[in-house]
């Protein structure tokens, strides 16, 4: 690939555009076209979230708590990619949706419901989410499995006044170990003729995988490769804690869960209690990866390389919840920070993780393109099929909660910690709580997002992320700065109507 500059002066290069004193925006700036010899099906956006973690796709979900459990962690693995766990809960119970995620190899995720033979089953709410009650000598998941009882046959059944082992299917539902993965678990499906298995490790029932479900993932775009797996066998999943003496005993719980990354969640990375947070990570388990932030400065950046950061999370108030930049008057356009920060990084071999401002495939590339290494992203996520919480009607609209983790509403759950606004006696929110409409499942729009990402690198004449900055610092990649008018030009308009659909 030819890193020459043009031989006519056309556009701004990076470092002339983001040194003017402007603070820009991703719709703030567009790339110029380059030159293209290679196919979009030939780019190649696999990267790394960290100094050792590497991703086949350079999407992350970000630890929130209306984004980022297990169903979403075993779902972005699945798809060569990664999910951070917020730790808006327990240390056990982060630590449980760690394993719960690691423990499987399908994107297929319940919370299936056990009961002892000798139960009683007051109503269908008893069965929860799931179509299936498993009955068990003890009526937990770790002793031995008697039977099953549907939610049609207990529908069915008159008198409900009965015990559950008087109706239960008697004999134990078929079993399949949990390195099972989706072609297996088809196979068996159709061999036995059976609607649904129980997925088992260690002698523990872990879920119920249903034929309705193995049938809704086939559906999707192919899954490529085995995704991401880390060096223990399991699928990888990060874990977000934050920089108190309390939270050392937290890492410790998601150490021994088998955690492939942390984050220290801070709004603002650059302080006395994260420098010393990653030193104590790195003296006590210099295998884990740990990833500092966030940050949107250089010199920012600089302190915690020097600490000893095997990752750097940019952005401060460019989510779409996110109020700091309007509260504190603290904060940076994320096209900028994003810039700004990896131009120094980059030197010291430590990846940047782009957080916050994706709403679209274009703002991927501008983060991927100005030197980020991962975008993550909150809102692009949240109301889809695998995030948290449950559906609800808005104006005719189905929508999922989405609430950042600077409301008042997420910092009574712990969040406040993040702005070390936890000893505070008054408490200041920095994001909003608000609704995103249903999206349907990740497996199934992210691979569009993903195609549509590589064919705006084939645009810029960039196969690869590393030839995508390798081209952005050589100045053979220009941008320009859009105006208003440009911006409504470059989107959707002069219509009475449309159909916004892209796949």
């Amino acid at each position: 690939m030819d890193f020459t500059p043009p031989p006519i002066e056309d556009g701004f290069t990076a470092e002339k555009l983001f040194n003017q004193g402007f603070s820009y925006t991703y719709d703030d700036v567009i790339f110029l076209p380059h030159y293209i010899d290679f196919p979009a099906e030939a780019v190649n956006l696999s990267s790394r979230i960290s100094r050792n973690v590497p991703l086949s796709v350079p999407f992350i979900a970000s630890p929130m708590d209306t984004v980022s459990e297990s169903a979403m962690a075993a779902a972005m693995a699945s798809l060569g990619a990664i999910a951070v766990i917020h730790s808006n809960m327990s240390p056990s119970a982060q630590a449980a949706v760690i394993r719960s995620a690691k423990s499987r190899r399908v994107p297929i995720l319940s919370h299936p419901v056990f009961l002892p033979p000798s139960s009683y089953i007051d109503s269908p709410d008893d069965f929860a989410d799931s179509p299936y009650i498993l009955v068990t000598e003890s009526g937990d998941s770790k002793s031995k499995l008697l039977g099953y009882l549907s939610k049609e046959s207990y529908t069915n059944q008159s008198d409900k006044s009965l015990k559950v082992r008087d109706y239960m299917a008697p004999s134990a539902p078929i079993t399949v170990p949990w390195s099972h993965d989706l072609k297996e678990i088809d196979k068996v499906l159709e061999e036995k003729k059976t609607d649904f298995v129980g997925l088992v490790k260690d002698n523990e029932v872990l879920d119920v995988i249903t034929k309705d479900e193995v049938e809704r993932v086939k559906g999707y775009p192919k899954l490529a490769g085995p995704g991401s797996v880390g060096a223990d066998g399991d699928w990888m999943v990060g874990a977000a804690i934050g920089t108190r003496e309390q939270d050392k005993e937290r890492l410790e719980h998601l150490v021994k869960a088998g955690v492939n990354v942390v984050i220290l969640d801070s709004s603002q990375g650059n302080s006395s209690y994260q420098l010393e947070m990653i030193k104590y990570v790195k003296k006590v388990y210099p295998e884990l990866d740990v990833v500092g932030g966030n940050v949107v400065t250089m010199y920012q950046a600089e302190n915690l390389i020097q600490a000893g950061v095997d990752g750097l999370r940019v952005g401060m108030g460019s989510g779409s919840i996110c109020t700091t930049q309007e509260v504190c008057a603290v904060g940076r356009g994320q096209a900028t920070a994003v810039y700004k920060v990896s131009s120094i990084a980059y030197k010291s071999g430590v990846p940047v993780i782009a957080d916050g401002g994706i709403s679209n495939s274009g703002h991927i590339v501008k983060a991927l393109s100005l030197g980020a290494s991962t975008v993550m992203m909150g809102s692009f996520l949240a109301g889809s099929t695998e995030a948290p919480g449950t559906y609800e009607y808005q104006n005719g609209q189905r929508v999922k909660k989405y609430r950042g983790m600077g409301s008042l509403e997420a910092m009574t759950k712990g969040s406040d910690q993040r702005y070390l606004g936890d000893t505070a006696k008054l408490k200041i929110a920095q994001g909003v709580v608000g609704a995103v409409k249903d999206k349907g499942s990740v497996l199934k729009f992210l691979p569009y997002t993903l195609q549509a990402v590589k064919q705006g690198f084939q645009d810029i004449g960039a196969n690869s992320l590393q030839s995508a900055h390798d081209l952005l610092r050589s100045k053979v990649l220009r941008l320009e700065v859009r105006s208003g008018a440009a911006q409504v030009e470059g989107g959707i308009h002069g219509l009475v109507s449309y159909e916004k659909k892209y796949f």
